[in-house]
């Protein structure tokens, strides 16, 4: 039977001033398993914008009519409150699970050897956002809805679906500094893509607020504009990103560019396709609520993609170097 090592009082009082560090001088996880922390936050930050759609869709955002309790007297939903309290208050949750997966991966990556500070700051980065959009997330409750407030909500979530994804590819790569593998020509496209990206969404997110889906029964503030309209031009939009997509796919190949850019390329243009069939079969069947949320989805995933083209259009080799952390002199690698 293999024996507990005894844990002494300095060891007790080094855990608690820095658990971290203390996680960190005990444990070295494998490069996998960072990955896969990473990925794991990433994940959970798509789930909880679906499910906050969810909550949305079926009307039941103000199914906890106060924060952050669910009641004036009552953190958790009620006996003789209904399904709406259950749905928003499983949202509020899943923000919890959420911070779990955050937290794995700022330990994941503060333990791993040689310690990458850039890392840990993503984490971090990731960890702050979740904190300043749940505060968010509470006034959107207070003030009732309010359809700007709602959409500040899920620009906070986009954005943190950003620093996902980087620390996500970061941890697969060297910290050596950046290679471009394509011309500067090709670069400005993609800062082009990836500014009419962020223009959707926020149309998007106009839409939403202009449109029929207010997030509760009662009655709820809306933007006061035509929310056919906004579609209309967040339809030009997506076909904009589509155009550029597929023009940046014509010149790589032109300029045989490398395959990871092509291959990102090639999938961005299939999930930009499946996400335009979404969206103009439920533009023609008058939003039926599970389409919106599959249409939700597909913004995420477009986000996404488009990032990874643009960080796929360079390289970040392994360097030597002298770093900060639980063990000096030590090379990071290449992530697989």
């Amino acid at each position: 039977m293999e024996r507990v090592p005894n844990v002494t009082r300095a060891d007790a009082v080094a855990a608690l001033r820095n658990p971290l560090s203390f996680v960190a001088g005990r444990w070295t996880p494998e490069s996998r398993t960072v990955q896969r922390s990473a990925l794991s936050a990433l994940v959970m930050s798509v789930v909880i914008v679906v499910t906050g759609g969810a909550v949305r869709l079926t009307g039941s955002g103000l199914g906890c009519p106060t924060w952050p309790k669910c009641t004036a007297n009552s953190l958790a939903p009620t006996g003789e409150m209904n399904f709406h309290s259950a749905i928003e208050f499983g949202n509020r949750m899943l923000t919890y699970v959420l911070c779990a997966a955050i937290g794995w991966a700022i330990v994941a990556a503060r333990s791993e050897k040689p310690y990458r500070r850039s890392l840990t700051r993503l984490g971090w980065a990731q960890f702050w956002l979740v904190m300043g959009n749940a505060v968010l997330g509470g006034v959107v409750v207070l003030v009732g809805l309010n359809p700007y407030t709602v959409a500040a909500h899920f620009l906070l979530a986009t954005a943190l679906i950003a620093v996902a994804v980087v620390m996500w590819q970061h941890t697969r790569e060297g910290d050596g500094e950046p290679r471009p593998l394509v011309g500067k020509p090709v670069q400005q496209m993609v800062w082009f893509l990836v500014l009419a990206t962020v223009l959707l969404i926020a149309v998007g997110t106009v839409v939403t607020g202009a449109g029929p889906h207010a997030g509760d029964s009662r009655e709820v503030e809306r933007i006061p504009i035509d929310w056919e309209t906004v579609a209309k031009l967040h339809a030009v939009l997506a076909w904009i990103v589509v155009t550029l997509t597929f023009a940046l796919w014509f010149v790589l190949k032109a300029v045989d560019a490398p395959k990871d850019p092509l291959a990102r390329t090639r999938e961005l243009f299939l999930v930009l396709l499946a996400q335009g069939v979404i969206g103009y079969v439920q533009y023609f069947t008058h939003l039926p609520e599970a389409l919106v949320g599959l249409h939700m989805f597909g913004s995420c995933l477009i986000w996404i993609w488009v990032l990874r083209v643009l960080l796929a259009l360079r390289e970040r080799p392994e360097v030597t170097a002298d770093l900060p952390g639980p063990s000096a002199e030590v090379t990071v690698g290449t992530r697989a």
